[in-house]
């Protein structure tokens, strides 16, 4: 009988290459996450998404996988997967992996077939076409990596598409025998244990049948081209038969990278009764802080009410339509404590903060390994410190339209993906207590502040701040199934909402600003019966704490709050009004 457990649960994603290294050659590994179960169960996490860790020659760390059914030797062997993955189950953790179907590596064994002639039974697994009349690529599209999103095979003549990295040859979904043999994979690692997927780049699958030109406004040599592949017409038709062939034979979590669902389509997607996923990552919140050039156009100066406003649409709208996957940071995004507050002056109340925003809204929770440490974006003094395939990427092409270097490493520092990947950092000792070995990319300076070691015995910590997060939503079930809904609207400094469960709900107040400031509470609420259940670490809380919700919550700095409060009478209108004004969908 299928179950929905995923609901109750907290994820912890491990990036493997940065997580621990457990035999000192500088990379992280199966032993390593090994060695690491009984923190995670300390921390309370339930699931754990493991990012790819399937044989690749890592051009994309992983993403370009040359055997679906074997490990990369630098992570270790099958035997000591399955090891983990007992190990984790006796400890009552779950795991899923990285469902990576759009495309392989161009190593994997079809495409070294469909490469070798034109007339081979695999060629039609992957995406070719001939070049153009003087020799051009098939049409104008961009990679989303940068560049042309085609690459000539000079031993056949033609071109294959590739919307990642050139060593990452797209799968041509329109081949009924591409999907039978992806879905046999599917269901070879499901028998063998696992617990689900979060699948890659999925939107992605179905492209435009003519492949055509898209409009070229700027008459730049290669165009943005989500048009022509992003959630396009049909691909319900493969998500459907993927899980009616696959996920719906068993009691698992999935999780979908849906680039470019809008809410409108959700319940297609993530629906109670026919969604094909049972959650997705939405990414409408991650590109706030994007200028008007995109993602390398960082404005710092965003605003508080667009998040909410982002948020708070999708919360409302999935409410008894389907559910949210809630995150902050993951691999491929800044890390959310400088992205979104104060890493410096304020590092431990804005990560705690932030901690305290997510965590306690409708959905299942996702930590990114660091994130409950506070761990910062890095500043690297060369692009040769970096190892992103897409950093590599921008700085060829920025430099070639004549940014300074000075400005391509500014970009990089904002919003470069290797922020993320920097190693995990354990303790003070050398390489943050990652390796023995020299780390396959730089350590942040900082570990030895921000580490495992200083929080895990400071009642006060980032870390132990996540504990309380974790178990707070484990003991109050309005935490994971009440209603959502927006106060403050308008403010620029405080995000603050409720989750309501009949007479019973969590008032979540979370400041962002650098100043000492306060929040009027809706008269309605004034007076309710409440229970500080958690605060950032601010005695004045304490204090305050009479038991009956004040008007005013004065709070200091980036500091957060949770009340419980029991509903008077006076409430129930408010909550009647405001409910019926959501914006769902």
């Amino acid at each position: 009988m299928k179950t929905t457990w995923w609901k109750e649960s907290v994820v912890y994603q491990i990036y493997p290459r940065s997580f621990m290294d457990g035999n000192g050659d500088g990379i992280g590994d199966l032993s390593g996450i090994l060695s690491k179960l009984d923190y995670l169960k300390g921390l309370g996490v339930d699931v754990l998404w493991i990012c790819p860790i399937y044989k690749s020659p890592n051009d994309d760390n992983g993403y370009d996988i040359s055997d679906y059914c074997d490990i990369m030797e630098e992570f270790g062997t099958m035997a000591q997967f399955d090891e983990l993955l007992a190990e984790a189950h006796k400890r009552g953790i779950k795991i899923i992996m990285d469902l990576v179907i759009n495309h392989t590596s161009d190593e994997h064994p079809w495409f070294v077939e469909s490469r070798s002639s034109k007339d081979n039974p695999k060629r039609d697994y992957y995406i070719w076409r001939p070049p153009g009349k003087t020799g051009e690529e098939p049409n104008n599209w961009e990679s989303i990596f940068g560049g042309s999103a085609w690459q000539l095979d000079e031993s056949t003549g033609e071109y294959y598409m590739h919307l990642f990295s050139t060593r990452q040859p797209d799968l041509n979904w329109e081949n009924e025998k591409v999907r039978r043999d992806l879905y046999d994979m599917i269901n070879w690692w499901l028998d063998k244990g696992i617990d689900g997927f979060r699948v890659d780049a999925i939107t992605h699958i179905k492209k435009i049948q003519a492949l055509p030109d898209l409009p070229n406004p700027l008459g730049k040599k290669y165009v943005t081209s989500w048009e022509g592949h992003r959630n396009r017409e049909g691909i319900l038709d493969y998500l459907r038969e993927l899980r009616d062939e696959t996920f719906a034979k068993y009691d698992i979590m999935t999780v979908g990278e849906a680039n470019g669902v809008e809410l409108e389509q959700a319940e297609d997607f993530v629906g109670e009764k026919n969604g094909v996923f049972n959650m997705m990552f939405q990414f409408e919140h991650m590109s706030v802080d994007h200028g008007p050039g995109g993602k390398w156009d960082y404005n710092p100066d965003w605003k508080l009410t667009d998040l909410k406003d982002i948020l708070s649409r999708w919360q409302n709208g999935l409410e008894n339509r389907g559910w949210n996957a809630l995150f902050l940071e993951n691999h491929d995004v800044p890390r959310s404590v400088s992205r979104f507050a104060n890493d410096k002056e304020h590092h431990a109340a804005s990560a705690k903060m932030l901690a305290t925003l997510y965590m306690l809204m409708q959905g299942t929770p996702y930590i990114y390994q660091g994130q409950e440490i506070g761990m910062t974006n890095v500043s690297f003094a060369s692009i040769e410190d970096y190892r992103d395939v897409e950093i590599m990427n921008l700085h060829r092409d920025a430099s070639a339209e004549g940014w300074s270097e000075e400005k391509i490493l500014a970009a990089v520092e904002a919003q470069g993906r290797d922020n993320a990947r920097t190693p995990m950092q354990w303790d003070v000792s050398a390489n943050a207590g990652f390796t023995t070995g020299t780390p396959w990319i730089g350590v942040n300076p900082n570990y030895t502040e921000i580490n495992v070691q200083a929080q895990i015995g400071d009642e006060d910590s980032i870390l132990n701040h996540y504990r309380r997060l974790i178990a707070l939503r484990k003991s109050y079930p309005v935490a994971v199934h009440g209603s959502y809904e927006l106060l403050l609207p308008e403010d620029e400094r405080i995000f603050a909402y409720l989750r309501r469960q009949g007479d019973e709900a969590l008032l979540v107040v979370c400041s962002f600003s650098e100043l000492i400031t306060a929040g009027s509470m809706p008269e309605e609420l004034a007076g309710c019966k409440a229970q500080l259940l958690l605060d950032s670490g601010n005695p004045a809380a304490q204090l305050a704490d009479t038991g009956v919700l004040p008007e005013v919550l004065p709070l200091q700095p980036y500091e957060s709050r949770v009340y419980l409060l029991t509903l008077t009478k006076a409430a129930q209108p408010f909550f009647s009004h405001s409910q019926s004004s959501a914006g769902t969908v």
